[in-house]
Formats: structure tokens, C-alpha cells, sequence
């Protein structure tokens, strides 16, 4: 069934699934679609005591608990504009945000409430807390406020971006733009009521959104938040207990596991790295550390969603050999957010997939290797950024297509390819476009190596890194035995590292992708919300910017 606004996505699913769980908090309580019926009633009650009306901005500053999603259709049933926003935002971002999308309302829980300035908050009509709904201030008690049954085209959501070169920026997607998305994603996958999502992606993110919440809810499905940060401690018990379907991730998240528990075991000492480096072998141990992680997972997983950022060559390399199910997807939050994917049969190393249906894309001004802009038109596309025309101009051409931003090519059978960001290239000096992106994909693999920039630095690519010290301190030990007297030769070896390693990627690149220094960045690269390195924050020798 085809659905044009959220309101008549959570009517169908109020009536269709009644009695199933719809949300629960891992180790905690549930609601039934139900119940969110009664909740999503009493949300409607309390905004219009605080004199909200249909076209109202409300905003939700929360971690991921089962009201998160029951104040997001609330607001977006009842004719408002929700506008998420993400937990890891600062304070003055926030207090940014709220005013810049006038903003009368707050849901918010409590650990982030502290975030909130005094000042902003005596500005909204009413603030109420996400974990059980109560009142934490209310300023305007008029009573007058009423509701909407929204239209298609009217404005559901203002989602700020979490920009690596710039300010937030408001994203003003309609009802329409958001339900357009079900279709696309239902062609590419079948999702079904028995299906159960686990969700440890912030539910701001308008990918874990639009899938893990809009399109769970839109099938009847049960999703499980963990209401924790996904580290190692909290996932492998949560995963053994929910034993999820459906999980959503970024490639931060499996990029970690891939290192810190694969790579790691594999080259712990001078013999297994001898036998890794055999390319049978290093299949077969993947293939074998590829059921351990099935079986960590849960053993039902049927879809894995990787997206948000480029997965990483190697990683993805190792999943296609471990035959570990995983699922590739591309878009950003301007597009609602997917606009190509792949699924398991259909992947292509490096690849996104092709583009959904009902997505157009063409590449502008390619170069010999086939690569230029990727401009889409889809259903999904913004209406423009808020109070932002010359931004909103800058992203769409003439015909109404909308610039992606993203360096892309497409193979003869349509297979999307993404190279990097289009302002992230680099001019070489014989005018060669050069993608910083491919290089640290290539670092990225080095076992010394947890993360890398590459940037430029009068006229020469400079590579920044962070070590994995544990690994770089355990080969020191391996050379070193007698760690006491020999401490002075730990800087020398450090040095000799950067050096081998501008060697070895060296000969993993062409020409003029060469590297010329390697500098280590002792500090965790500074990274946005959504877990991208914020890069105009380094110039080209990594001296952190102010």
C-alpha cells in the first residue's frame, strides 16, 4: 500500500499490527502499536495545552528510547515539523539550532537536558521529558493549540546536518520526501512484521530514522534500543539476547571489530602474519572468523545495513570473504536518505549498488576515467535548506537535480561508484584529480594504522595517522626484549614505522597519488556527530586548526 504522509503511515499500523510490540528499550519495558496510539494521543493533548499548532516546529534532543519515535509521529501526525536533533551536538549548536528553527517545543531526556542554555529554554512553550513523558516546564498554557491531518507536500521534518566544513544547516524534507523512501526501499528489500531491528545508531541520524524507525513501523516490526553507546561491553550481550534481523550501521562500527578483533588476532605474532599474508590462507581464516561473527551477531541477521560514510576496501573485502551478510546503501540526509543500495547477491567490492527506483543520476563534467559530479533527481530530494535560498540555489542545477557534492562514476551495467567528496579533491600538479579518500583507504589497511587524513602540503600529499599503539607497542617488543635499557630506540623505531609505511602505500597507489611524509596525529582525529572526520580542521601538516 502506497502512502503519500506519516499520518497515514502510523493510522495503517495502529489499526494492521495492533497488539504486537512496537518499541522496547533492551532490559526494559515495551509498548504495543497500541499503546503508541495512546501515547501519540496524549503527546497531541499536551502541545495544543501549550497553544502548538500545525506548522510548529518541535524539536526532540534525545537518546534512543521507544518515546523518541512515538514524539516523532506525534509531531509529524499532527501537522508539525519535528526537528532531531543529534545527541552529540554541542551546546551551542543546540541552542543554535532551537532558535534558528523557532522551535516551541522540547522533547528532550534527561542526561542531555543539561545541554540546553536557561535562556532557550524559557523561550518554549512547553519542555517534556522523553523517558516517560512528564512535564519538565511548561511557559504557555493557553490551551488553544489544534491539529492537522498533513498534506503530502507539507514541510514533517528540519534535520540540521552535521556538516565536516560548516555550520549546521537545516534540511526541510516533506511528508512525501519521507514516504517516498518506503517504495524505494521495499523494491530492494522486503522487510516483514516479525522481522526484529536492533538500533544503536542515534535516531536523529536520518538514516537510522528513516529506515530503523519509519519503515519498522510502516511493516509492524519490533525495534529494540539499546539507549547505550554500541561499545563491546553493551553489543555482544545485547546482540545474544535480541538475536536481531535487522540492524543498521555505520562503517566505524564494523571497520572496529574488523581491526580490533580480526585483523589483530591475525598478525599478533611474526608466524601468523607470515601465514595471513597467503592469499588462501588469509580466506580461509576470514572465512572462519566470518561464522564467529555470524554467530556474535545473534545467528539470524538477514540484513546489516552498512551507510553514512565509504566503507573501507579492506573491511569489506574481508566480509565478502567471511560470507558475512552485509548490505551497502548511499545517500545523504538531502535525499531523505538513500538513493542507491545493494543487498546480499547483488555486491560489488566498492561498490554501492545501483540507484533505486524511481532515482535518476547522471555524472557532470567526468573526466577520462568516467568520474565527475553525481547530480540525482529523486522523490526523496529536499525541499531546500531553512532561511538558507543561496545554499538551497547552490545544490540544485537549472532543471531541478540535485548536486550530490560526491565524486562518483557508474560501470557499464550501472553499478554506482563513489570516489570522495567533491571538495575534498586534490589538483595535482600535472592538473590529476586526486582522491584522498582511495589513499586512506589504502592506510587504512596497514596494520599499524587505526585511522588516516591525507591532505596537501605545498604542493605534496602529506599523510596524517593514528597508530594502533597496542599493535605498534607489541612488534617494538617482538624487535626488543629488554624494553628497560633499550627505551631510546622507541622513538627511532616510531620514525622507521612512517617510513615504512609511506613505502608500502607508496607501492599500493599510482603515481600521483604517492605520499611524500607520513605524520602521526597522537590525538583522536575531531570528528562530527554522524562520525566524520571534521578535515578543514587539519592543514597539510596536521597542525590542528583554532
Amino acid at each position: 500500500m502506497k502512502f503519500t504522509t506519516l499520518y497515514e503511515v502510523l493510522h495503517n499500523s495502529l489499526k494492521e499490527f495492533s497488539e504486537r510490540t512496537a518499541f522496547s528499550l533492551w532490559r526494559g519495558a515495551s509498548v504495543t502499536y497500541k499503546q503508541v496510539g495512546e501515547r501519540v494521543e496524549e503527546i497531541h493533548k499536551m502541545l495544543a495545552d501549550a497553544d502548538i499548532n500545525p506548522g510548529d516546529r518541535v524539536a526532540i534532543l534525545s537518546s534512543s528510547v521507544p518515546n523518541w519515535g512515538i514524539a516523532y509521529f506525534a509531531i509529524t501526525s499532527a501537522g508539525c515539523v519535528v526537528v532531531p536533533i543529534m545527541p552529540d551536538f554541542t551546546s551551542e549548536d543546540i541552542d543554535r539550532i532551537v532558535e534558528h528553527s523557532d522551535t516551541k517545543a522540547l522533547f528532550v531526556s534527561d542526561r542531555l537536558f543539561s545541554k540546553l542554555s536557561k535562556s532557550t529554554a524559557d523561550k518554549l512553550n512547553i519542555v517534556i521529558r522523553t523517558k516517560n513523558l512528564g512535564i519538565i516546564s511548561q511557559n504557555v498554557k493557553g490551551g488553544n493549540g489544534t491539529t492537522r491531518i498533513p498534506k503530502p507536500e507539507d514541510l514533517a521534518a528540519i534535520i540540521y546536518t552535521s556538516g565536516t566544513t560548516s555550520q549546521p544547516k537545516g534540511v526541510m524534507l516533506s511528508h512525501y520526501n519521507l514516504c517516498s523512501q518506503l517504495e524505494m526501499i521495499d523494491k530492494l528489500f522486503l522487510v516483514y512484521p516479525e522481522d526484529i531491528f536492533l538500533s544503536v545508531l542515534p535516531l536523529a541520524h536520518t538514516y537510522e530514522c528513516t529506515i530503523g524507525l519509519i519503515l519498522a513501523l510502516y511493516h509492524g516490526c519490533h525495534v529494540v534500543y539499546l539507549d547505550k553507546a554500541p561499545t563491546v561491553s553493551t553489543l555482544l550481550p545485547a546482540l545474544k539476547e535480541v538475536r536481531p534481523t535487522i540492524m543498521l550501521t555505520v562503517p566505524l562500527i564494523i571497520e572496529k571489530i574488523y581491526r580490533g578483533a580480526v585483523l589483530k588476532k591475525f598478525t599478533s605474532s611474526a608466524f601468523m602474519r607470515a601465514l595471513y599474508s597467503v592469499g588462501f590462507i588469509r580466506r580461509f581464516l576470514h572465512r572462519m572468523a566470518g561464522k564467529k561473527l555470524t554467530k556474535t551477531f545473534g545467528g539470524r541477521v538477514r540484513f546489516f545495513g552498512i551507510g553514512g560514510a565509504k566503507l573501507d576496501a579492506n573491511v569489506e573485502q574481508f566480509l565478502l570473504d567471511a560470507k558475512f551478510i552485509y548490505d551497502i546503501g548511499y545517500g545523504l540526509t538531502e535525499t531523505a536518505p538513500l538513493l542507491a543500495g545493494a543487498v546480499d547477491g547483488m555486491l560489488r567490492l566498492g561498490s554501492t549498488g545501483p540507484l533505486l527506483q524511481g532515482v535518476q543520476g547522471r555524472i557532470e563534467n567526468p573526466n577520462e576515467e568516467g568520474v565527475g559530479e553525481l547530480v540525482v533527481k529523486s522523490p526523496s530530494q529536499m525541499i531546500g535548506y531553512y532561511k538558507n535560498e543561496e545554499a538551497t540555489k547552490a545544490v540544485f542545477t537549472e532543471d531541478g537535480w540535485f548536486r550530490t557534492g560526491d565524486l562518483a562514476c557508474f560501470d557499464k551495467d550501472g553499478w554506482l561508484y563513489i570516489k570522495g567528496r567533491l571538495k575534498n579533491m586534490i589538483l595535482g600538479p600535472s592538473g590529476e584529480n586526486i582522491y584522498p579518500e582511495d589513499i586512506e583507504s589504502v592506510l587504512n589497511q596497514h596494520v599499524f594504522i587505526t585511522e588516516s587524513l591525507v591532505t596537501e602540503h605545498e604542493g605534496h600529499l602529506v599523510a596524517l595517522i593514528n597508530f594502533d599503539k597496542d599493535a605498534l607497542e607489541a612488534r617494538f617488543h617482538e624487535l626488543v626484549e629488554d624494553w628497560e635499557e633499550k627505551k631510546e630506540e622507541w622513538n627511532k623505531f616510531r620514525l622507521d614505522t612512517m617510513e615504512e609505511i609511506k613505502k608500502w602505500v607508496n607501492e599500493r597507489v599510482n603515481r600521483s597519488s604517492r605520499i611524500t611524509e607520513v605524520v602521526e596525529e597522537e590525538e583522536e582525529f575531531v570528528k562530527t556527530p554522524s562520525k566524520k572526520i571534521r578535515r578543514f580542521l587539519y592543514d597539510g601538516r596536521g597542525k590542528k586548526k583554532e
